[in-house]
């Protein structure tokens, strides 16, 4: 295959959005709501010229000192511990301001956290502000749903720019390298070509708004403990074929303005001051046209970081230093350290950024009493709804009928609301917090609930007699469970930024489900967790569900996929461990060392992430990726794998509905070498969701992405595809393939460089 047939498959770009029942939509940069007329004193107000035109315009009026002040952000609360108060013009509770320059019409720049809705943060002297959350991440990614990843993207930024907010620090997309990683439930997968495309939706539709969207943490950020001081070493060629790969897709999808470069370092070199990152990589093989901001913390040097490639300094209290700084960025521009020319496209790249997404021409204000909470109820339940996961349903014991039964719903605060993640993204939903007082007392604590309790959900339906315990004591537990017909157990593992946790139950909640299993084997169980929990119990008990922590209509979403209202359609984004020892690092890096101390995680694993992990190792896990039951069953048939004439690959193939009931099926398509050569014998390569009646077929076809079929050459920044026969598998997940064909590819390569 040449190069010019492999760079037709470059142009078709994953999955097309056709991955769901929709078409989906191509990456955009928001578009003015109104156009605006340029008066002669201000040409870049001109809407009919490019942004970069636009932005080379305003550069020019700048002075040197209005361009110092786009490049420094200050965090957007008081800092009672460092005695840090903020400056005037914030959003109070929010994440950062940079201040406008009203002389040139350059708007403020507030920013909030960011990836489930509208956070607030906890030293804020204000109340919180209270607002609509999406379900986690990983709850967003599980649905497999781009279309849903759109809209909720699209509501939570909405939310924001009714808040007064035009940059949103979303778009998390670490790849879950690490169970443990206390963020994991911001992220959500372990496969870059799933995190590439849901992700970049959800940016997709922050940015419909006329506001930004960050994209984070730029990179391998993929454990808390450690996450200031480490290095996370890992090989080129498999850095590009996974969490540098999942970034890649999801800016091609949705064009963010702005990348969030990380705290951790990244083969030595601070990840914000990381010329490999953001030089080489983003701003030149990519060609990125935004800017790169810092996390909050996250910068370590002026001269290093500025011309290595960070455009602006986040947050600041939480850097030891003002590095861009008035002070500190004119004395380096002084001696010559930052050459201004770096200091212009420092401001031009912000500036781009500012009119390619309509900040400029559509101004914010605190509108929030437009919110429209009862439709973005809805949008929020029905992302949960698709994302929840029915891991196991022995007997169909779900769903449960409508109609009088004695149930008992046990633990889990289920009698006040659904759990949320810790940290800078909580949302603070309506009502206020109904189980204050849990968790640490400070960040990323204390522990948020959402008030939409399940109890209420499942009384609602159940028509009969449904009694509440809240399962502190295993032995009280199991008495109310052995005189009902049905036990409901809700357990729940929080956890936040900052830490990482174990994969265990905590608060005994294992002896909790053993002992109400023990005497009542219609038991099921429903997690609230950011990612995979053990369950030693599981061959005791009925059902489970995996419900993440589902937002601020989750109790509602819970009770709608219990009493089959809709289908179980979620499918795991990660793969559940049996055990520690099948991990690549069974003991977490960094464990026990000093504050301070540096140290290295050595990913030796490359691109053989998750599931790719367990293949290469021939390991059983307790769950695969991709994994889901659903209400009715499916079967797949009609696998074609056929090259165009163009040279793009596209799969095919069948699904039918062989139940009763009208269901959601996701077909994954898998792609390896015949005797190997890859990182892992297959990798994910398109998938579809779609809603079947009883007895309906459906055919579906994936373009695949050139990348998804190739290693990657580091001295020749090349992409190659190795010519020879390739398997496909179809089926329901990485390990239940029944479906297999095979397809000859002649092979070839095409520059990484973008444009090339």
């Amino acid at each position: 295959m040449n190069n010019r047939k492999m760079r037709a498959f470059m142009s078709t770009l994953l999955l097309a959005t056709a991955l769901t029942a929709g078409t989906a939509r191509a990456a955009e940069s928001a578009a003015p709501a109104t156009a605006t007329t340029a008066s002669a004193a201000r040409p870049w107000m001109d809407t009919s010229l490019s942004a970069d035109a636009r932005a080379d315009l305003l550069l020019r009026e700048m002075t040197v000192d209005e361009k110092k002040l786009l490049v420094f952000g200050y965090f957007g609360s008081p800092f009672k511990e460092r005695n840090y108060v903020p400056p005037a013009g914030i959003r109070m509770g929010s994440a950062g301001y940079v201040p406008g320059i009203d002389r040139l019409g350059i708007p403020a720049q507030w920013q909030t956290d960011a990836g489930v809705g509208v956070a607030t943060q906890r030293d804020s002297s204000e109340p919180m502000r209270e607002r609509t959350s999406l379900p986690a991440g990983i709850a967003t990614v599980a649905t497999w749903n781009p279309a849903l990843a759109r809209q909720g993207g699209a509501m939570i930024g909405k939310e924001a720019r009714l808040s007064g907010f035009n940059i949103m620090l979303a778009g998390g997309i670490n790849l879950v390298r690490e169970p443990r990683n206390g963020r994991n439930f911001e992220y959500g997968t372990e496969d870059p070509l799933l995190a590439g495309i849901m992700v970049g939706a959800q940016i997709s539709g922050i940015q419909s708004n006329n506001i930004i969207s960050t994209i984070k943490h730029y990179a391998l950020n993929a454990q808390e403990t450690g996450r200031f001081v480490l290095s996370a070493n890992i090989d080129e060629a498999g850095a590009r074929v996974s969490d540098l790969l999942a970034f890649e897709i999801a800016m091609e999808r949705s064009n963010p303005g702005s990348v969030m470069c990380a705290y951790n370092r990244y083969n030595g070199d601070y990840a914000c001051e990381n010329d490999f990152l953001l030089n080489k990589v983003l701003k030149g093989d990519w060609g990125y046209k935004g800017y790169v901001m810092s996390d909050w913390g996250a910068v370590h040097s002026t001269a290093k970081a500025a011309n290595n490639g960070l455009d602006q300094e986040s947050g600041y209290i939480f850097d030891k230093e003002m590095f861009f700084g008035a002070d500190l960025l004119g004395k380096a521009l002084a001696d010559g350290s930052v050459p201004m020319a770096r200091l212009d496209d420092m401001n031009r790249r912000i500036l781009r950024a500012l009119f390619a997404h309509g900040v400029m021409d559509n101004p914010v204000t605190v509108d929030d009493h437009k919110i429209d909470y009862e439709a973005h109820a809805k949008i929020t339940r029905a992302d949960a709804e698709e994302g929840i996961v029915l891991l196991k349903n022995q007997g169909d014991l779900l769903p449960l009928a409508a109609g009088a039964k004695k149930i008992a719903v046990i633990g889990g605060h289920a009698d006040k609301g659904v759990m949320s993640g810790g940290g800078s993204s909580t949302v603070f939903g309506r009502g206020g917090n109904p189980v204050p007082g849990t968790g640490p007392k400070n960040f990323p604590g204390p522990i948020v609930y959402h008030a939409n309790p399940p109890l209420a959900a499942i009384q609602a339906r159940a028509g009969g007699d449904v009694a509440f315990d809240a399962g502190t004591d295993p032995a009280t537990a199991a008495k109310l469970a052995a005189g009902s017909d049905l036990a409901i157990v809700f357990v729940n593992q929080w956890t936040g930024e900052a830490m990482d946790f174990a994969l265990t139950l905590p608060d005994n909640q294992d002896a909790l489900v053993a002992a109400v299993a023990k005497v009542n084997k219609r038991t099921i169980v429903v997690v609230q967790s950011g990612g995979p929990v053990f369950m030693p119990w599981l061959k005791d008990v009925g059902a489970v569900l995996a419900a993440w922590y589902p937002g601020t209509a989750g109790g509602e979403a819970i009770a709608r996929v219990l009493y089959g209202e809709v289908d179980a359609s979620g499918r795991l984004p990660v793969t559940f461990p049996a055990s520690l020892d099948q991990l690549p690092r069974p003991k977490l890096d960094g464990e026990g060392l000093p504050d301070g101390t540096k140290f290295d995680v050595a990913y030796m694993e490359g691109a053989a992430v998750g599931y790719k992990w367990f293949d290469q190792k021939g390991l059983k896990p307790l769950f695969p990726f991709g994994y889901g039951l659903s209400y009715t069953d499916f079967s797949y048939s009609g696998l074609k794998a056929e090259v165009g004439s163009d040279g793009t690959l596209t799969l095919s193939g069948s699904v039918t509905n062989k139940g009763a009931r009208t269901g959601k099926a996701v077909p994954q398509l898998y792609i390896g070498p015949v005797g190997g050569g890859w990182e892992a014998p297959k990798r994910l390569a398109g998938w579809q969701k779609l809603e079947l009646a009883p007895g309906a077929s459906s055919r579906f076809s994936v373009p695949v992405d050139a990348r998804l079929l190739a290693t990657f050459d580091v001295s020749k920044k090349e992409w190659v595809v190795k010519p020879g026969r390739y398997k496909v598998w179809l089926g329901a997940s990485a390990v239940d393939l029944p479906v297999t064909t095979e397809v000859t590819l002649k092979g070839g390569s095409f520059s990484a460089v973008k444009g090339k």
